[in-house]
């Protein structure tokens, strides 16, 4: 049976750690469901790890369709997240076609998209008409250019801002949150705070929940993997042991360990 928001609240109620991967085409969507993902991605993050670019700010509407579309072909038990590529929440009119073509060709079940203050009347009027959305904060991979790949919230300014931004989308109608490369304590703060889940990739242990980037766990990525990820392939032997010791670990909270955690 496939995930639904409702199930996902549940888990999260009752304190279930909620495993996320990415995932871009049928094949590999397949066997990350089948190692019992909760949630999977298919993020923006594919333009670095599958088209090749430097920056996720390439990607394309229509390519988050097709590969959303890919992965819903055979999807039969995850709740399906996909990005809104850069540029695609430019104003409210904007983002709302776009959200509705990744609901409607696509198949997702959820739109993310990244910021905050800016994006609230966003997140309302999607809410409002019935699309459910997680919304991202901390590092955001598409504003690399203004602010480079580096951690968000250390000081006490930017950690109060993201807080607040986090409340605020709350209140605005997202049903989830992934907060990215931010302080552990920060990522605690936020979860504890606020009543829908919270993913972390880099957020240290103490969220609803983890993701990653599916190219990361299994040592394929191009170039250089994120110091907080792991390599589960080396210890597996096969793709497949590698997903299941993944989802294991999020749901034990054996990922992330202290070696996983940002400094």
């Amino acid at each position: 049976m496939r995930k639904t928001l409702s199930s996902l609240r549940k888990m999260y109620r009752s304190g279930e750690k909620i495993a996320c991967l990415t995932a871009y085409d049928a094949g590999f969507a397949h066997w990350v469901a089948e190692a019992g993902v909760d949630v999977i991605l298919v993020g923006d993050s594919l333009g670095m790890v599958v088209q090749g670019h430097a920056t996720t700010l390439p990607v394309t509407l229509d390519e988050v369709v097709y590969h959303t579309q890919m992965v819903q072909r055979v999807n039969r038990t995850a709740w399906c997240i996909a990005d809104l590529p850069f540029m695609e929440d430019v104003d409210l009119a904007t983002t709302l076609k776009a959200a509705g073509r990744l609901m409607k060709e696509g198949g997702a079940n959820m739109v993310k998209l990244e910021g905050g203050k800016r994006i609230l009347d966003r997140v309302q009027a999607m809410a409002e008409i019935g699309i459910p959305v997680c919304c991202h904060l901390g590092l955001l991979p598409q504003s690399v250019e203004k602010h480079g790949y580096k951690v968000q919230g250390r000081d006490e300014e930017t950690a109060v801002r993201i807080l607040k931004e986090a409340l605020e989308l709350q209140s605005a109608g997202a049903d989830m949150l992934v907060l990215e490369c931010i302080p552990a304590a920060l990522a605690e703060q936020i979860t504890r705070e606020l009543n829908i889940p919270v993913i972390g990739i880099g957020a240290g242990a103490d969220t609803s929940g983890q993701v990653l980037v599916l190219h990361d766990i299994l040592g394929i990525t191009l170039g250089k993997p994120p110091s907080f990820s792991k390599n589960y392939l080396q210890e597996s032997a096969s793709i497949q042991e590698a997903l299941s010791s993944y989802v294991q670990d999020v749901k034990s909270g054996a990922f992330p360990a202290d070696c996983h955690l940002i400094a």
